[in-house]
Order: C-alpha cells, then sequence, then structure tokens
C-alpha cells in the first residue's frame, strides 16, 4: 500500500500550520499523506508530535510545484482522497480592518495560496476538497474576494478534466459542536462528483434539545492553580485594571452603561480589550497575534499557558508546540479546532465516500466538569486610572468614529479604533 494510505482515505495538506484541522480529520479515519508548511517552528511541532507525516520539501507552497508535492506523497492523479488548505487567513481577516485600516484581501502576497491549491486540484484531481479561512473569504468586495477565484478555478478544472466539483460553503461556530470556544469559520467543500454538503444540526447550546455547550472550566479546570510563571503575568498600562473587570465581561464593564467606573466610552475600543474568561462559558475566539490588553484573559488575571490555549483549540493532551511563547501562541491561535476538523472528517465519510453508520460523536471535545468555582474575586479600580473617570460619550455608530468601524465576529457588534 502506498505511503500515507493505511486507511485507504488519504490526506494531502497545504498549509497544515502545527495541524490542528488534519490533526482532527485523522481522528476521522484519514491518513496524512504529506503536508506541506513553511514556517520553521510549525514544522517542529509537526515533526514532534506526528513523526509519521511525511513534510514536503520545499515547504513553502510557492516554490514546490504540485508535481513535486504528488511524487513525494506516492500519489498519482485521481489517488488522493481528500485535499485541505488552511491559507493565511490575514488578507481576508476583519481584526486586520481595524488594525491596518483596511485589509489587501487578493493584493495580499499571502493570497497567492488559494491559486497554488487550484494549481494541486488540476494536477491531483482529489476526490474530495476542503479549505478553511475566516468569513472574510467569502467577501465579494473589492478588498477581499477571495470565494470567486476558487469557483472560477474550479469550472475551469471541471471542462478540462471532465470534473464536477462544485463549491459548497458552511459557515460554523465551533461551540456549537462541543467544542469550549466561540469561533467562527468559513469552509469550503466540493466532491469530484458534484454531490452536496450538509452541515450536521449542532450538537450544544441553549436550547433543551442540545447538550449544554462545552465551557472553559470543562476544558481547563483541572488547571486552576496560582500561576508562579513570569511570562504568564499581564504586563502594560491597563494590567493593573484587569483586576478589577468580573468574569465574562470586558472594557465595557467601565463604561456608562456597564457596572464599573465610567472610564471608557460605549464601544470606543475593539471587543477584546481586556476581555476576561468566564468559567461557565465556552470561550472568545483565541487570537494568533494578541497585544498586550487582548484577551482573553484568565480569570485569575494573567495570560492563558500554551496548555490552556491548546485544550481551548481543542488539540490532544500532551501535544507539544515548538518554539517561544509568542510562536506557540500563533500556531495555536491561526489552528482550526481539531475536534472541528474531527466533525468534519466523519462527515465528509458519511456524505462524499458513502460510509452512512459512522457515529457521530466527537473524541475531541471536554469532557463535562462539576464543581465549578464561584467567580474570582474582584479588586477595586486602582487610583491610577481614576482619571479617566468621566462622563464619556458612545461611540456615534458604525462608519462615524474617528477611524474604520467594522462588525465583531465574536459579538455581531462594532469593533473600533
Amino acid at each position: 500500500m502506498k505511503r500515507g494510505t493505511r486507511t485507504g482515505r488519504s490526506l494531502l495538506s497545504l498549509c497544515t500550520g502545527a495541524g490542528g484541522l488534519d490533526i482532527g480529520i485523522e481522528r476521522a479515519g484519514f491518513s496524512v499523506s504529506i503536508c506541506v508548511e513553511l514556517d520553521v517552528d510549525a514544522r517542529h511541532t509537526l515533526k514532534a508530535n506526528r513523526p509519521d507525516w511525511p513534510q514536503a520539501e520545499p515547504g513553502d507552497i510557492n516554490r514546490i510545484t504540485p508535481r513535486q508535492i504528488l511524487t513525494q506523497a506516492s500519489l498519482g492523479k485521481r489517488e488522493l482522497t481528500l485535499l485541505t488548505c488552511g491559507p493565511p487567513c490575514q488578507p481576508f481577516s476583519k481584526s486586520a480592518y481595524w488594525a491596518n485600516g483596511g485589509t489587501r484581501g487578493l493584493r495580499d502576497p499571502r493570497a497567492s495560496a488559494l491559486q497554488v491549491y487550484l494549481n494541486v486540484v488540476q494536477a491531483a484531481l482529489p476526490r474530495v476538497l476542503l479549505l478553511e479561512n475566516v468569513r472574510g473569504l467569502a467577501s465579494n468586495g473589492k478588498d477581499g474576494g477571495g470565494l470567486h477565484i476558487i469557483q472560477d478555478g474550479l469550472r475551469r478544472i471541471n471542462r478540462k478534466q471532465g470534473t464536477a466539483y462544485e463549491l459548497q460553503l458552511v459557515n460554523l461556530n465551533a461551540a456549537d459542536y462541543g467544542v469550549p470556544q466561540c469561533r467562527e469559520r468559513v469552509f469550503i467543500l466540493a466532491s469530484i462528483d458534484g454531490r452536496t454538503f450538509k452541515l450536521p444540526p449542532k450538537t450544544h447550546g441553549n436550547e433543551a434539545h442540545l447538550e449544554p455547550s462545552r465551557t472553559v472550566w470543562d476544558a481547563i479546570g483541572d488547571l486552576d492553580q496560582p500561576s508562579r510563571l513570569a511570562e504568564l503575568e499581564v504586563a502594560g498600562k491597563w494590567a493593573d485594571l484587569l483586576k478589577s473587570i468580573p468574569e465574562g465581561k470586558n472594557y465595557l464593564w467601565h463604561t456608562p452603561r456597564g457596572g464599573g467606573e465610567p472610564l471608557f466610552g460605549w464601544r470606543t475600543r475593539y471587543w477584546s480589550f481586556l476581555l476576561k474568561l468566564s468559567k461557565r462559558q465556552p470561550s472568545w475566539t483565541i487570537q494568533a497575534v494578541p497585544g498586550p490588553a487582548t484577551g482573553p484573559f484568565h480569570w485569575r488575571n494573567r495570560l492563558l499557558s500554551i496548555e490552556e490555549l491548546a485544550r481551548l483549540q481543542t488539540f490532544p493532551r500532551g501535544f507539544n508546540f515548538f518554539g517561544n511563547r509568542r510562536s506557540a501562541h500563533r500556531q495555536i491561535g491561526n489552528a482550526v479546532p481539531c475536534a472541528i476538523g474531527e466533525l468534519l472528517g466523519i462527515e465528509i465519510r458519511r456524505q462524499f465516500l458513502d460510509e452512512r453508520d459512522l457515529p457521530r460523536d466527537l473524541t475531541l471535545i471536554p469532557e463535562t466538569r462539576e464543581h465549578c468555582p464561584k467567580p474570582y474575586p474582584l479588586q477595586a479600580v486602582p487610583r491610577k486610572y481614576m482619571s479617566l473617570r468621566k462622563n464619556h460619550s458612545d461611540h456615534p455608530g458604525t462608519g462615524l468614529g474617528p477611524g474604520r468601524v467594522w462588525e465583531s465576529v465574536a459579538t455581531q457588534g462594532t469593533v473600533g479604533i
């Protein structure tokens, strides 16, 4: 049997990162034939945790041809079961709108991964395609618009190769399927024979017929101990103010509409500013490159450890990340929650590979944990911040503030400069 096809369900991964998506798909019964990743630390992470995953050389998808990838994977045309890709999301990310005053979209060199993906599709003609990104990828505006590149490319491949790839767009929130994190992403799927894909009904939430949402306490409650690690201390101008914000709240607590001191105007800061986890709820989205005041923070008024971040992304226990803290955090924040990879892998087998009798239970979501303690005690606002206390005005509304204002994925509200 060819390398990487031990299960008969082969997987080729582009822009693999730390492997979150593919670890979950592997758990669903696929075997990695080869993965292509440029980042040195991520490559070391993959080698340390998945030494049986062959890595393409070179790891730069812009410097390796599709033929070279298939040769290294010992795969021929129409022999590949599943092709995945998690291209850099920054060209299409909404967080870039407030951080950089607008994204570059397809003008961003990192968006070239979409064309490389299509080139590999044409060379391999996989049975199933899967591509993940933020919701901005599906935007048809001039600053985004990656979706039409994929649509046009698949149409050309169908005409030339006699295939029937039909793009399916799926939006999901990871928390709806037992991931202890609210994380919205878009997935693009297609089958070589034109089959359609239907997202399974959500399994977790507040509705009576669903399982309760998995919470932060479920994921990391056993790690709830005072930390003596200096690297987990919050630094910067706002570090001491964090201690006066309740669990599950952010800077909005200290606005005229909140319950604290009126130190800021309503919605005049970005949502994740001084955002603190609630033990009894799923986490908010783990970001790849947070600033010093960007949450979510631990309820003990510290940074989350790498182990805690990995659990919130449903990486398997004992999974280790290579590199310094910043690099490890970036690898985790850029990943797809592994449990979502498992969900999609199971559904691909059920819907595209005719394996209808597969159980849908996910093995990578945390078990519920009992005895959640009371909220961590608050401290008074330090005197040094009281000079900010006044009757602040609310943000005037979308498009009316001092900078660009964009809809927040986490809250369906606004995020502004």
